[in-house]
């Protein structure tokens, strides 16, 4: 009898310590400074739409806007992998190689055809979750460094690549039906955009709306107290990488689809982006905290902020150089902002 009078109160003590290690749900400005930590990149996307309206209005012409808004959505994609990583408490480096070998296995696979077009994708897919697999059982049961596991399975992953390649044509094309889902456009829009915004729906009301999302931002938030109260946190915190890697493979398809002829740099690009992209939108570093949508918005940040400085003539490597510092800034308010809350 006085065992079963205290495990209730050590639940609600876990419970307690659960919610008090969430960024921005204690006090009672908490859930305004959430919201205002989500909302910051959407108020930078528009001063920096408004200063480019100002000072280089042919950036945001609806022409070069429709140009770049594609990437945008790619972007999305990726970043929102990355920032269920980060909210698991985790880093992925490997997803450049995971989107190479995706798209590797694509064309290899179908060989242009639109017959095997569906196997193609199938093994494309399972090669993407077969790399997130590897990575959550190093990191979640291994409880190997997620900086090193990644940047070290992305290292393997980019040698089977390159293998890979050796057996295929130099200008392997993705089979005619993928390519035209590349370049079709609904009411204007294009296709890849309307996917991003179905997975950013999708992982929305994954994370919000179920209790595998709240259990998950809950072992981001505090692990410990995560297993006090009963739930798996190796399942979850694995899971993170399998279903962010899922992501990067349904970019990859999208991606190639769009540029029709992927060659073994294709994934090159979002190494650091999709990090900078998390960090921006708000994610916490610490664990539990992200909104795919301000995800959306800082993808749309990026882009278009890159878009801006090649038309002003500066030389791309800027874009690296402000990707670093993205990152560093979006660290350093995460972590100002989780001291405050």
């Amino acid at each position: 009898m006085q065992d079963q009078t205290r495990k209730p109160e050590v639940n609600m003590s876990a419970n307690r310590s659960m919610t008090a290690g969430r960024p921005g749900t204690s006090g009672k400005g908490g859930g305004f400074g959430l919201q205002l930590r989500f909302a910051a990149i959407w108020i930078a996307l528009g001063v920096l739409l408004l200063a480019c309206a100002v000072f280089l209005p042919r950036s945001v012409a609806p022409g070069t806007l429709m140009s770049i808004i594609p990437f945008a959505a790619f972007l999305t994609i990726a970043a929102m992998g990355q920032a269920i990583v980060i909210m698991g408490r985790g880093i992925d480096l490997s997803v450049p190689a995971i989107v190479a070998l995706t798209c590797s296995v694509l064309v290899g696979v179908s060989r242009g055809s639109d017959d095997r077009l569906l196997l193609a994708v199938a093994a494309a897919l399972g090669v993407a979750l077969a790399v997130g697999l590897i990575n959550g059982a190093l990191i979640a049961v291994l409880k190997l460094n997620a900086l090193i596991v990644t940047l070290a399975v992305g290292a393997v992953t980019t040698g089977v690549n390159l293998w890979y390649r050796q057996g295929l044509p130099a200008e392997a094309k993705v089979p005619p039906a993928l390519a035209d889902l590349g370049s079709a456009r609904l009411w204007g829009i294009p296709s890849s955009v309307w996917l991003a915004v179905v997975i950013l729906v999708v992982i929305t009301v994954l994370l919000r709306k179920t209790v595998i999302g709240r259990r998950f931002e809950a072992v981001g938030a505090n692990p410990r107290a995560a297993y006090a109260t009963g739930v798996e946190i190796m399942r979850y915190q694995a899971g993170a990488y399998v279903l962010a890697a899922l992501l990067y493979g349904l970019m990859a398809l999208l991606l190639a689809g769009f540029i029709r002829n992927p060659t073994q740099d294709v994934g090159v690009p979002y190494l650091l982006a999709p990090i900078a992209a998390a960090v921006l939108a708000g994610t916490a570093i610490n664990g539990g905290i992200g909104s795919m949508v301000a995800v959306a918005g800082a993808a749309l940040f990026l882009v278009q902020l890159d878009q801006s400085l090649k038309m002003f003539g500066l030389p791309t490597s800027n874009q690296l150089v402000l990707q670093g510092i993205a990152i560093a800034a979006g660290m350093y308010l995460s972590e100002w902002s989780s001291r405050r809350s």
